[in-house]
Protein backbone atom coordinates (compact mmCIF):
# COMPACT_ATOMS: atom_id res chain seq x y z
CA UNK A 1 0.00 0.00 0.00
CA UNK A 2 1.50 3.42 -0.88
CA UNK A 3 0.12 6.24 0.89
CA UNK A 4 -2.17 6.73 3.68
CA UNK A 5 -4.59 3.94 2.29
CA UNK A 6 -5.33 2.12 -0.56
CA UNK A 7 -2.74 0.80 -3.43
CA UNK A 8 -2.15 3.00 -6.64
CA UNK A 9 -0.19 3.01 -9.62
CA UNK A 10 0.68 6.69 -9.53
CA UNK A 11 3.51 6.50 -7.07
CA UNK A 12 6.13 4.87 -8.73
CA UNK A 13 6.36 7.51 -11.80
CA UNK A 14 9.61 9.22 -10.89
CA UNK A 15 8.27 12.83 -11.09
CA UNK A 16 5.84 11.31 -8.70
CA UNK A 17 8.92 9.91 -6.10
CA UNK A 18 10.05 12.90 -6.09
CA UNK A 19 7.48 15.36 -5.59
CA UNK A 20 6.50 12.86 -2.28
CA UNK A 21 10.37 13.18 -1.32
CA UNK A 22 9.94 16.88 -1.25
CA UNK A 23 6.83 17.19 0.26
CA UNK A 24 7.42 14.22 3.05
CA UNK A 25 10.69 16.00 4.63
CA UNK A 26 11.87 19.53 5.61
CA UNK A 27 15.44 20.86 5.16
CA UNK A 28 18.13 19.37 3.37
CA UNK A 29 17.35 21.93 0.60
CA UNK A 30 13.60 20.20 -0.01
CA UNK A 31 10.35 22.06 1.01
CA UNK A 32 8.69 21.54 4.24
CA UNK A 33 5.29 19.11 4.50
CA UNK A 34 3.22 21.71 2.30
CA UNK A 35 3.85 22.92 -0.89
CA UNK A 36 2.37 24.63 -4.15
CA UNK A 37 3.00 23.25 -7.89
CA UNK A 38 5.61 25.88 -8.37
CA UNK A 39 7.50 25.45 -5.61
CA UNK A 40 7.98 21.83 -6.90
CA UNK A 41 8.51 23.05 -10.31
CA UNK A 42 11.15 25.10 -9.13
CA UNK A 43 12.97 22.35 -7.00
CA UNK A 44 12.73 19.62 -10.07
CA UNK A 45 13.16 22.09 -12.71
CA UNK A 46 9.73 21.26 -14.35
CA UNK A 47 7.29 23.10 -16.05
CA UNK A 48 4.73 24.19 -13.62
CA UNK A 49 1.83 22.81 -16.00
CA UNK A 50 4.14 18.97 -15.66
CA UNK A 51 4.23 19.26 -12.31
CA UNK A 52 0.36 19.98 -11.62
CA UNK A 53 -0.95 17.12 -13.39
CA UNK A 54 1.43 14.58 -11.57
CA UNK A 55 0.32 16.25 -8.31
CA UNK A 56 -3.37 16.09 -9.61
CA UNK A 57 -2.48 12.17 -9.98
CA UNK A 58 -0.98 11.89 -6.85
CA UNK A 59 -4.24 13.22 -5.52
CA UNK A 60 -6.23 10.60 -7.20
CA UNK A 61 -4.12 7.89 -6.01
CA UNK A 62 -4.65 9.56 -2.13
CA UNK A 63 -1.12 10.57 -1.92
CA UNK A 64 -1.55 13.78 -1.59
CA UNK A 65 -4.18 16.30 -0.93
CA UNK A 66 -5.10 20.14 -0.80
CA UNK A 67 -3.73 21.75 2.24
CA UNK A 68 -4.97 25.16 4.07
CA UNK A 69 -3.55 27.97 1.62
CA UNK A 70 -0.80 29.19 2.84
CA UNK A 71 -0.77 32.43 1.25
CA UNK A 72 -2.55 35.82 0.39
CA UNK A 73 -2.58 34.42 -3.24
CA UNK A 74 -5.87 32.19 -3.58
CA UNK A 75 -4.91 31.26 -7.25
CA UNK A 76 -2.43 28.58 -6.23
CA UNK A 77 -3.22 25.14 -4.39
CA UNK A 78 -1.08 24.06 -1.68
CA UNK A 79 -0.45 20.43 -1.29
CA UNK A 80 0.28 18.32 1.70
CA UNK A 81 1.02 14.69 1.87
CA UNK A 82 -2.59 12.43 3.08
CA UNK A 83 0.08 10.61 5.24
CA UNK A 84 3.24 10.88 6.64
CA UNK A 85 4.54 7.73 6.45
CA UNK A 86 4.16 4.59 3.91
CA UNK A 87 3.35 0.86 3.66
CA UNK A 88 4.23 -1.42 0.86
CA UNK A 89 2.27 -5.30 1.51
CA UNK A 90 2.41 -8.15 -0.59
CA UNK A 91 -1.49 -8.82 -0.66
CA UNK A 92 -1.96 -4.94 -2.29
CA UNK A 93 -0.03 -6.32 -5.11
CA UNK A 94 -0.93 -10.05 -5.68
CA UNK A 95 -3.82 -9.22 -8.15
CA UNK A 96 -2.03 -7.04 -10.06
CA UNK A 97 1.34 -8.30 -11.71
CA UNK A 98 2.37 -5.45 -12.98
CA UNK A 99 2.83 -3.63 -10.06
CA UNK A 100 5.41 -5.60 -8.72
CA UNK A 101 8.11 -4.33 -11.29
CA UNK A 102 6.98 -0.84 -10.05
CA UNK A 103 6.89 -1.68 -6.78
CA UNK A 104 10.36 -3.07 -7.03
CA UNK A 105 11.43 -0.10 -8.38
CA UNK A 106 9.88 2.16 -5.82
CA UNK A 107 11.24 0.08 -2.81
CA UNK A 108 14.98 0.35 -4.40
CA UNK A 109 14.49 4.39 -4.59
CA UNK A 110 12.70 4.96 -1.42
CA UNK A 111 15.94 2.67 0.13
CA UNK A 112 18.49 5.02 -1.80
CA UNK A 113 16.92 7.98 -0.23
CA UNK A 114 16.48 6.39 3.33
CA UNK A 115 20.62 5.83 2.95
CA UNK A 116 20.89 9.09 1.56
CA UNK A 117 19.04 10.84 4.32
CA UNK A 118 20.36 8.86 7.72
CA UNK A 119 23.69 9.41 6.31
CA UNK A 120 23.34 13.17 5.94
CA UNK A 121 22.26 12.97 9.55
CA UNK A 122 25.24 11.47 10.79
CA UNK A 123 26.93 14.23 8.43
CA UNK A 124 25.49 16.76 10.32
CA UNK A 125 24.78 14.86 13.29
CA UNK A 126 27.08 17.80 15.57
CA UNK A 127 24.82 19.96 14.64
CA UNK A 128 22.14 18.68 16.94
CA UNK A 129 21.18 19.29 20.28
CA UNK A 130 22.72 16.84 22.66
CA UNK A 131 19.02 16.51 23.54
CA UNK A 132 17.97 15.62 20.18
CA UNK A 133 21.28 13.39 19.82
CA UNK A 134 20.55 11.31 22.86
CA UNK A 135 16.47 10.79 21.19
CA UNK A 136 17.89 9.14 17.87
CA UNK A 137 17.45 5.62 16.88
CA UNK A 138 20.18 3.02 15.84
CA UNK A 139 18.85 -0.50 15.99
CA UNK A 140 18.88 -3.51 14.55
CA UNK A 141 17.61 -6.67 15.55
CA UNK A 142 17.67 -10.20 14.31
CA UNK A 143 14.93 -12.46 15.78
CA UNK A 144 13.52 -15.86 14.49
CA UNK A 145 10.48 -15.25 13.81
CA UNK A 146 7.27 -17.44 11.74
CA UNK A 147 5.86 -15.41 9.16
CA UNK A 148 3.00 -14.68 11.44
CA UNK A 149 5.18 -13.28 14.17
CA UNK A 150 6.16 -11.26 11.27
CA UNK A 151 3.13 -10.01 10.55
CA UNK A 152 2.66 -9.46 13.81
CA UNK A 153 5.37 -7.08 14.62
CA UNK A 154 4.84 -5.55 11.35
CA UNK A 155 1.02 -4.59 13.07
CA UNK A 156 2.24 -3.80 16.22
CA UNK A 157 4.81 -1.29 14.61
CA UNK A 158 2.39 0.48 12.32
CA UNK A 159 -0.18 1.14 15.29
CA UNK A 160 2.70 2.52 17.72
CA UNK A 161 3.47 4.82 14.82
CA UNK A 162 0.51 5.95 14.14
CA UNK A 163 -0.73 6.98 17.97
CA UNK A 164 2.43 8.93 17.89
CA UNK A 165 2.10 10.28 14.66
CA UNK A 166 -1.30 11.37 15.20
CA UNK A 167 -0.44 12.82 18.77
CA UNK A 168 2.07 15.20 17.02
CA UNK A 169 -0.22 16.30 14.81
CA UNK A 170 -3.41 16.44 16.96
CA UNK A 171 -0.55 19.12 18.94
CA UNK A 172 0.82 20.46 16.61
CA UNK A 173 -2.57 21.44 14.83
CA UNK A 174 -3.60 22.79 18.64
CA UNK A 175 -0.05 25.58 17.94
CA UNK A 176 2.32 22.97 19.79
CA UNK A 177 5.36 23.36 17.70
CA UNK A 178 7.91 24.56 20.36
CA UNK A 179 10.77 22.18 19.93
CA UNK A 180 9.31 19.45 16.89
CA UNK A 181 11.34 18.71 14.13
CA UNK A 182 10.86 16.40 11.22
CA UNK A 183 11.43 13.23 12.29
CA UNK A 184 12.04 9.57 10.08
CA UNK A 185 11.87 5.94 11.22
CA UNK A 186 12.58 3.55 9.12
CA UNK A 187 11.69 -0.09 9.27
CA UNK A 188 12.21 -3.35 7.16
CA UNK A 189 11.49 -6.91 8.69
CA UNK A 190 12.41 -9.19 6.29
CA UNK A 191 13.24 -13.18 5.91
CA UNK A 192 17.20 -13.72 5.18
CA UNK A 193 19.14 -16.82 4.86
CA UNK A 194 23.26 -17.00 6.12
Amino acid sequence: MYGGGGGTRDGPHPHRRAFLARQGRGGGGVVARTATASQLAEQVDEAVSLVSYHLRKLADGGLIEEAENQSSDGRERWWQPSSYGFSIHEEDLKDAPELAAASAAFGRTVTEQRSEMYARYLGEKDTWSAEWRSASIASEWLPRLTAAELAALGKELDAVLRKYDQAARAAEAAGDTEGRENVAVHLHGFPYRG
